[in-house]
């Protein structure tokens, strides 16, 4: 089944408010095997939004409208509707007495307009909106659903959830569909896919694949539709299963798994512990460490040293280092985690020093240039990388990296 979403209100295009509700019902019918072939916002405009609906019959067979349902004298889109499906509006009384309670219950008058809301078209099935006072509106044209639903998300939600997707699954016209996600760091999109080529060229017709890149990793998506939902996992399952000889030392994790919280199982499972020393990431690593639930059993805290003088002073690094390498070096970051591992008596210790940028820097250290030591019974080892002007950018990839590069060593060294 393939699916269209308008979104309707003047709101959306000037940019007053944020399309939430398309991505919202989007991952929704999705994850129901049920296709968004495009995303249309139109204005209230009766012409504009008979035009859409015209143009989405004849491309799926799914059409999704928000919006325009209100009281108001520019909300539309149920007089537009009529017109569309050549019929006219009637009293709904279970929709009247709910609205009535409504107000009722809230110790509010209710007014002529919003009595008028209890008013629906005559070819309509009523949906009942036990949030709002708007009711959604099935309505079926040749062999294309249109489904009204009101703009306010929670209202929106409910409507998806307890009304509409249960009728189409009992439809039988959608198809299974199985997604999973596949989490890498440490290697960029174009250098994925050249190392995925002979792979991707060798999926099923069935299954899809897209790269998803971002600061914090590079996402692959596979996805598969068909008939059956125990065979579409099977089969995502065993490609999954044949990425992990190809690029099995990027993988951190699947779906919704966070590095931080990979990170973290592996030293509670061994019951080791971590502590951390910042400058350049300025707190960002240690945040997404204690975003992760039970951290207090392997996290015993950290020390955010921006300046040379609390390098020293807390952590210990030598004048020496930091007069002949630089606060921007392996040296530096070594003896950053060295120090703070001495401190708090840690399994391991992860420490970061760089340029964030978007000035500072130098031709011998350009703006990204970050050093990245991690210590631990094995040893200390420091990493380099050079990232590029975006300060933003920087400190999540330079936190992502060092998770990444204490994940690999905790896995190596235990």
């Amino acid at each position: 089944m393939k699916a269209e979403i308008i979104t309707i209100g003047d709101e959306i295009l000037i940019g007053q408010i944020i399309d939430t509700n398309s991505a919202w019902i989007a991952e929704q019918f999705n994850l129901n095997g049920i296709e968004i072939y495009q995303i249309t916002s139109v204005h209230d405009d009766r012409i504009h939004i008979l035009e859409s609906l015209s143009a989405a019959h004849d491309r799926v067979d799914l059409v999704v409208l928000t919006g325009g349902l209100g009281p108001t004298r520019d909300d539309i889109t149920k007089h537009t509707l009529c017109e569309y499906f050549n019929t006219a509006l009637q009293f709904h009384e279970p929709t009247f007495l709910h609205i009535e309670n409504l107000f009722r219950n809230r110790n509010l008058p209710m007014g002529r307009l919003n009595r008028d809301q209890a008013m629906v078209p005559v070819e309509c099935t009523v949906l009942f909106n036990r949030n709002g006072t708007a009711p959604g509106m099935w309505f079926e044209k040749g062999n294309t659903i249109f489904i009204s639903l009101p703009g306010v998300p929670f209202e929106m939600k409910d409507l998806i959830s307890n009304e509409v997707l249960p009728r189409l699954k009992s439809s039988g016209r959608t198809r299974a569909i199985c997604h999973r996600t596949v989490l890498t760091q440490g290697i960029g999109e174009s250098a994925l896919a050249e190392k995925l080529d002979n792979w991707e060229n060798n999926l099923p017709p069935e299954v899809k694949v897209a790269y998803l890149p971002g600061p914090m990793a590079v996402r692959l998506r596979l996805s598969a539709y068909g008939d059956s939902e125990a065979q579409l996992i099977d089969q995502i399952q065993k490609k999954m299963d044949e990425l992990k000889p190809i690029i099995g030392e990027y993988i951190y994790g699947y779906d919704d798994d966070q590095l931080a919280g990979v990170v973290g199982n592996l030293l509670k499972e061994r019951g080791l512990t971590l502590s951390v020393a910042e400058s350049c990431t300025g707190g960002y690593l240690s945040h997404l460490i204690t975003s992760v639930p039970g951290c207090s059993q392997w996290y015993l805290g950290s020390v955010t040293a921006y300046s040379n003088k609390v390098k020293m002073k807390v952590l210990g690094v030598s004048e020496e280092a930091l007069n002949k390498f630089g606060a921007v070096s392996g040296e530096v970051a070594c003896e950053m985690a060295e120090g703070i591992k001495s401190a708090l008596e840690t399994d391991y210790a992860v420490a970061t020093t760089g340029i964030a940028g978007p000035d500072g820097g130098s031709a011998d250290k350009p703006v990204g240039t970050v050093w990245i030591a991690v210590s631990g019974p094995g040893g200390v080892r420091a990493y380099k990388f050079v990232f590029d002007k975006n300060r933003g950018r920087n400190i999540i990839r330079s936190a992502q990296s060092a998770l990444q590069h204490l994940r690999r060593i905790i896995i190596e060294e235990n």
